[in-house]
């Protein structure tokens, strides 16, 4: 009964995928729309980012929560874009919530796509080295390997995702470690692009680097610690 179900699951999002792929290679608009926000994507530049979400206008938020999902997907596209769009757009805390919540909506697509089409799908979405670089992390960590590459932020996002779906790990502790682990970068993002704009370019640098030096003294710790406490339990 569970095969016949995993099977069912997988036909169904197989489904979907070719449906997307066939809308996005007949339909023009939807082509030259998906191109577009590529493009944007591949930029790099947050005033284009910034200016395609404002572009929806009244549905600016929705968008942006729709490309966050997508991006998450298309992974390694850069997420942290539009976490500063939506600050400068909405309000740091206001842009908070919608890039943590969107964020975390295209943590669960990832995880799911990987743990029904399995590590083929996973490494074609992502890459096969990025991939068992996160294997690695989830065999001397384990679960908590979750939680230390959400505070890292030269880690991949979207990667983790996929590469937790792999794993026997549950939906709901995956879920849990990546709303807690992806808070202070989404904060720390989100008041940065708050205030952002041009000059404030180079305080965002400076900030994000600090930011990446500190999760990084965390997680040398979490291992320092670790490796303490299995000596210790050796020597007993």
């Amino acid at each position: 009964m569970k095969k016949e179900k995993t099977w069912v699951k997988k036909v169904l999002l197989l489904g979907i995928i070719l449906a997307a792929v066939l809308v996005y290679i007949l339909v023009p608009p939807v082509n030259s729309s998906i191109n577009r926000v590529m493009k944007m994507f591949a930029s790099g530049d947050f005033d284009v980012v910034r200016e395609f979400v404002a572009s929806y206008g009244a549905y600016a938020a929705l968008a942006s929560f729709l490309l966050m999902i997508f991006q998450s997907v298309a992974a390694p596209l850069p997420a942290f874009l539009l976490t500063l769009a939506n600050a400068n757009l909405f309000g740091w805390w206001q842009g908070a919530i919608l890039s943590w919540s969107s964020a975390m909506a295209g943590a669960a697509v990832c995880f799911f796509i990987a743990r029904i089409l399995g590590r083929d799908a996973a490494e074609r979405l992502t890459s096969k080295a990025g991939i068992a670089q996160i294997d690695t992390f989830f065999e001397k960590y384990g679960r908590n390997t979750i939680l230390i590459c959400r505070l890292l932020p030269f880690i991949s996002f979207d990667i983790v995702s996929y590469a937790a779906g792999l794993t026997s790990m549950s939906f709901g502790s995956f879920f849990l470690a990546t709303g807690i682990g992806q808070l202070p970068a989404t904060i720390v993002y989100s008041y940065v692009g708050g205030m952002l704009t041009g000059g404030a370019q180079l305080l965002m640098t400076g900030l994000l680097i600090l930011f990446a030096l500190s999760a990084l003294v965390v997680m040398l710790r979490k291992i320092y610690m670790d490796r303490q406490s299995t000596r210790k339990g050796g020597e007993k």
